[in-house]
């Protein structure tokens, strides 16, 4: 390649176009170097720079909640272990060969179906992401694993004193149901994903309850578990982890406001029955006046009354007996006396 020419009198800002045709810049402006790249030499003898040989272990995803950047070392496909990791891995294979077949029931492991392992060699991680289930291969004193388990997991909230927006405070509590959907992302991007998980749990269920009040928080109890699904889903994501219900479970009210609802709700129910039995007897008296009105244009209806009273006092086997006299006699005899 042919050095860059530099006259004494121009500046690097001045020298023709067609010259900068010698100047090749290198530049990796991402970590898998999928960008163009340019190649630069300097006439000083000097070797080029080894930083753009140099490469990413780990890739840079945004997180959406903050926006900051995080690193996902699950996605790290850098094997390059260098001479000295040839060297342990050859000795570990010189001690398998050494040992065979006793190396066997240290080198084979089993996970079960609902497992799967993440294996380590010379503190990276292998590339392909997780083992299992059934049997895989592990190379002594170079290689370790950690199991995980895919099943659904539970843990309780424990009860959080919470300021509602009304200035109540009561207390909380709420079931959370999980799972992990990426073992290596959970081995290798959180220190511990369940102890993660349940902290995180606590302080968004505080905050959530903070923001709404005493009756929102007892008449919607299902929007508030969904709302808190959704933001537990969404930041835990990063961490290889799968929140799939939440339920609340109680809330607990103070001893004196429990006492102020219970007899608010004791007076408006006498209150509605009140108003019920005012309704019932307004009813009946307007029954009574109709039964009234008919009867006066039909005295043949006050003897039928008199035989369906008959009747039912016959049916209740009573030992009185009853002699109903019409009204006209009795008015006839009253006069009599007068």
């Amino acid at each position: 390649m042919r050095p860059v020419q530099v006259l004494p009198s121009l500046s690097i800002d001045e020298v023709d176009r067609p010259s900068l045709s010698t100047v090749s810049l290198v530049k990796s402006e991402s970590c898998e170097a999928s960008t163009r790249s340019l190649a630069v030499s300097i006439a000083t003898g000097n070797s080029t720079n080894n930083n753009c040989s140099e490469k990413m272990t780990f890739d840079s995803v945004k997180d959406r909640n903050s926006g900051r950047e995080i690193r996902n070392f699950a996605d790290s496909h850098d094997n390059d272990v260098g001479v000295c990791g040839w060297i342990l891995t050859l000795g570990s294979l010189f001690l398998i060969g050494a040992t065979f077949p006793l190396s066997l029931f240290f080198c084979i492991k089993v996970v079960q179906e609902y497992e799967r392992a993440v294996i380590f060699r010379l503190g990276r991680l292998l590339s392909g992401g997780s083992k299992g289930p059934g049997i895989f291969f592990i190379m002594p004193c170079i290689e370790n694993y950690t199991k995980v388990d895919l099943r659904t997991l539970t843990f309780d909230v424990p009860p959080q004193e919470v300021l509602t927006k009304d200035s109540v405070t009561v207390s909380v509590d709420a079931v959370v149901y999980y799972r992990i959907q990426n073992a290596a992302v959970s081995v290798a991007n959180v220190e511990n994903a369940h102890h993660s998980t349940r902290l995180l749990a606590q302080t968004t269920l505080r905050n959530m309850l903070g923001t709404r009040n005493l009756h929102e928080i007892l008449a919607d109890r299902e929007q508030i578990s969904a709302t808190m699904q959704n933001t537990l889903d969404e930041t835990t994501d990063a961490w290889g982890i799968k929140v799939e219900r939440v339920e609340i479970k109680d809330v607990r009210l103070p001893v004196q406001l429990q006492r102020a609802m219970a007899a608010e709700a004791e007076a408006a129910r006498e209150a509605r029955a009140k108003v019920i039995a005012a309704e019932g007897e307004q009813k009946s008296s307007r029954a009574l006046k109709e039964a009234a009105d008919v009867i006066a244009q039909s005295p043949a209806a006050l003897q039928l009354r008199y035989l369906q009273t008959l009747n039912t006092i016959s049916a209740e086997k009573n030992s009185t007996i009853v002699f109903p006299i019409p009204i006209d006699i009795i008015q006839s005899w009253t006069g009599v006396r007068h």
